[in-house]
């Protein structure tokens, strides 16, 4: 979820354009409001009774983050399939291209961390330096691959420091095409007699469009192809830069997110473009406002929700809930993880920072507060903290 080079960088929140096709020169399109397809788009938390499209899902709803990456390496169809598995309600892919254009499922399109590709001597030489949304970053990128090639390669643990056990999986999987996704969630839906959700990020959109990759045209052609271009279809589309969600809201109808990192940084397109706004402008009432105007949600990071202080605690929470909610979008804030070092000091326990902390604290901390889903790397945790919020519970 985090937006930078290689992931390392928490950045680039999500924002939306000026009125009038706002500093990006992008204007809102006939999709913007409720979907070219399609009437008013529920408001609020509202947006989660029953009917139709995300109406029909669990609140608070669990989307699995790049899977189950707290049991498998993230973005495979291993993990996939646990996270649908344990329970999740939505389940995350972030896409990147390859050189031939095909959309692949890897958090970042440097791919040194997540797969074996030091390891094939044929690829030594593609190891290179680029910079990617103004963050010097060095390792092998899928940009410089086929699909072919990228196939060859077999995925690893990101943090294997932090979680050994992944370990385990190192080579058991490929690199997933987006394709392939959509074939497994149909395959899993039909088993199930359900839909499968899944929540997909275009990353790093300006970069790639830049390199004349564009990832907004064949993700939509893939989603149409599929059937999943629609107001009510089981996907939402997200990304830490509105005009990647603008092009999309002109081309499919399905739910869209503006991605919010943190409260001091700007998106890159709005970097690019000299738009001095930051996330702590847009999310006032006023940037919610200019965000509905073509989104149904906005996924901030947690910070934006409770800051914590300089001891790591949670502090005062923020209106960002209700101000959202005020203006029709609902919240999928990110990220939660059972781990200490990820956990906010008030819920860590002992001094090992990979060991699990109360997590199940952590999430009644911020459920309570009437946030619509959370991405999570424990699907089956978060599910068994959310059910204790389910019945009754909707804010309105």
């Amino acid at each position: 979820m985090a937006q930078g080079g290689a992931g390392r960088r928490a950045v680039l929140g999500a924002a939306v354009l000026a009125a009038g096709g706002g500093a990006l020169g992008l204007g809102a399109g006939p999709a913007a409001a409720a979907g070219a397809a399609g009437g008013a788009q529920p408001s609020g938390a509202q947006a989660y009774g029953d009917g139709g499209g995300y109406r029909e899902l669990p609140y608070p709803t669990v989307i699995g983050h790049r899977g189950a990456s707290g049991y498998r390496p993230e973005h495979t169809l291993g993990s996939y399939q646990l996270a649908l598995d344990l329970g999740a309600d939505v389940i995350e892919q972030d896409l990147v291209p390859t050189r031939d254009g095909h959309l692949v499922c890897r958090h970042e399109n440097e791919i040194g961390g997540t797969t074996d590709v030091a390891d094939h001597p044929a690829f030594a030489s593609r190891r290179t330096t680029k910079s990617v949304d103004g963050v010097s970053v060095t390792g092998w990128f899928t940009e410089d691959f086929t699909l072919a090639e990228l196939k060859t390669l077999r995925a690893k643990e990101r943090i294997p420091a932090v979680r050994q056990r992944n370990t385990l999986y190192d080579g058991r999987w490929q690199v997933p095409t987006f394709e392939e996704v959509l074939r497994w969630a149909d395959r899993e839906g039909k088993r199930r007699g359900k839909r499968v959700w899944l929540h997909v990020e275009t990353k790093h959109p300006s970069y790639f469009r830049a390199l004349g990759l564009g990832l907004e045209e064949p993700l939509a052609k893939l989603l149409r192809r599929y059937g999943r271009d629609r107001r009510d279809s089981a996907l939402f589309l997200q990304s830490f830069e509105p005009s990647s969600i603008q092009r999309l809201a002109e081309l499919v109808s399905a739910p869209r997110v503006v991605l919010l990192g943190a409260a001091n940084t700007r998106p890159w397109d709005f970097e690019l473009a000299k738009d001095p706004r930051t996330v702590a402008d847009l999310v006032k009432p006023e940037g919610l406002k200019w965000i509905a105007g073509y989104a149904q949600a906005i996924g901030p990071t947690l910070d934006l929700i409770v800051p914590r202080d300089a001891a790591g605690k949670l502090g005062t929470p923020t209106t960002l809930v209700r101000d959202a909610h005020a203006r029709g979008l609902i919240l999928h804030p990110y990220t939660a993880r059972n781990e200490n070092a990820f956990l906010p000091a008030d819920f860590r326990k002992g001094t090992d920072p990979n060991a699990y902390g109360d997590s199940f604290g952590a999430f009644r901390a911020y459920f309570a507060l009437g946030i619509d889903g959370i991405f999570s790397d424990n699907a089956d945790t978060a599910l068994l903290a959310a059910e204790d919020f389910r019945p009754g519970r909707r804010p309105r």
